[in-house]
């Protein structure tokens, strides 16, 4: 190989700028609209997904923390979301501000720099303050203004963020979890100015929402509106609000190491449902769950399906073995997993994409291309052009070789 593909990140992530939803809201949303707002925090501490704080009074010393307030909701900025440029000890669920944090966090002209460092020539960013597929739109009750800030990010995500970039930065829009219909409007909405990809939750009966089996075929709309528009919908870890751990009193960490779990279900889900049947052009992608645990969920899917059909619930759903829809409708995607890589084989060459996680603490920033080189070493040329950014290109229809 003459020199290494230049890079196309599946998942990455934008930390919103401050006027995302100030400058387009209706004025009257003015005092209850998404703002930030900068507060000197004494004590803060995140238990069980909870984040509560102390303000620090006139004379007591603490650290200055830029906050989303929305409603009545208060969101903390914190270093794991904006990790890049720190050491890897200093990473730790802190508060932050835009002050503090890299450039790239939010600003697109310096992401573009900092891709540029790190052998990147496009990238797809989920959201932070909307979470990873719009949960904090889902969880307020003022449904028409949740309404409002769904399409006034997806415009910002269009207008702004991608604008200008010459499709190096990918749009990745939100939709309404909440209404099926409204969603596919704006998936066919944004499929009109060139979105490709659109956000989705993993698991959404842990939203409390209908799930992938629902017998009326809730969801329906938006994957056809999704087969349509040729538009992948992508999952990232955590966008089912609900991360796989052991007990409450487990450390984070055992929680990390656990998050391909959600992925795993979801797939199941997926492949369980007869949806890839009902709608033959659907393509669905998982971001951040690395792959090494494909191969055995499709291996215990087909014989699942094989010989528990006569009391398992899908054999008028799901007309053939599982792992066939896996290999034409999924994609996975990586950045350091090489059990994974491994087995490639039965992953599947043409289902895997690269990532490389730029800001959060499990990034590859700015050495993604040195870490993807030595565990691609062994592949042959069209097989490292294919998951560094071949299959990118087809899953996301970019306009790029």
């Amino acid at each position: 190989m003459a020199e290494f593909p230049k890079i196309i990140s599946v998942d990455d992530h934008v930390v919103e700028p401050p006027d995302v939803w100030t400058s387009r809201l209706p004025a009257k949303y003015a005092d209850i609209g998404p703002r930030v707002v900068r507060e000197k925090i004494a004590e803060m501490t995140f238990v069980g997904g909870v984040f509560s704080h102390r303000a620090a009074g006139p004379d007591e010393d603490g650290d200055w923390c830029d906050w989303w307030h929305y409603d009545d909701l208060r969101y903390p900025m914190t270093r794991v979301m904006a990790a890049a440029g720190f050491p890897r000890d200093e990473v730790t669920i802190s508060p932050i501000t835009f002050d503090d944090m890299r450039p790239g966090c939010y600003d697109s002209k310096a992401r573009l720099e900092d891709m540029d460092a790190n052998w990147t020539e496009a990238s797809l960013c989920f959201p932070t303050f909307p979470r990873f597929c719009g949960q904090t739109f889902l969880e307020r009750e003022d449904k028409v203004l949740a309404d409002l800030c769904v399409k006034a990010y997806n415009d910002w995500m269009f207008e702004e963020w991608c604008a200008g970039t010459d499709n190096r930065l990918i749009p990745l829009p939100i939709i309404q979890l909440w209404d099926a219909e409204l969603a596919a409007q704006e998936v066919r909405r944004n499929a009109a100015r060139g979105g490709h990809a659109v956000c989705f939750s993993e698991i959404p009966a842990f939203l409390g929402l209908p799930s992938i089996h629902d017998a009326d075929h809730y969801w329906d709309p938006f994957f056809q509106a999704c087969a349509e528009t040729e538009t992948v919908v992508s999952m990232h870890i955590g966008s089912s609000s609900k991360m796989p751990s052991t007990s409450s009193d487990a450390p984070p960490a055992v929680g990390s190491t656990l998050t391909y779990m959600n992925a795993a279900m979801s797939l199941t889900d997926f492949l369980m449902s007869g949806i890839f049947e009902r709608i033959p052009k659907l393509e669905v992608a998982y971001s951040e769950g690395q792959i090494g645990w494909i191969p055995y969920v499709i291996e215990r899917a087909d014989k699942v399906w094989m010989e528990n059909r006569g009391w398992g619930g899908v054999a008028d759903k799901v007309t053939r073995p599982p792992s066939e829809s896996y290999y034409e409708h999924v994609f996975g995607c990586f950045f350091d997993d090489e059990h994974g890589l491994e087995s490639l084989d039965r992953v599947g060459v043409d289902n895997v994409a690269f990532e490389t996680d730029y800001p959060h603490s499990d990034s590859t920033w700015p050495d993604s291309k040195s870490m993807a080189e030595r565990h691609l070493k062994h592949l042959d040329d069209e097989t490292v052009y294919k998951l560094i950014r071949g299959n990118a290109i087809r899953m996301l229809r970019l306009p790029f070789d």
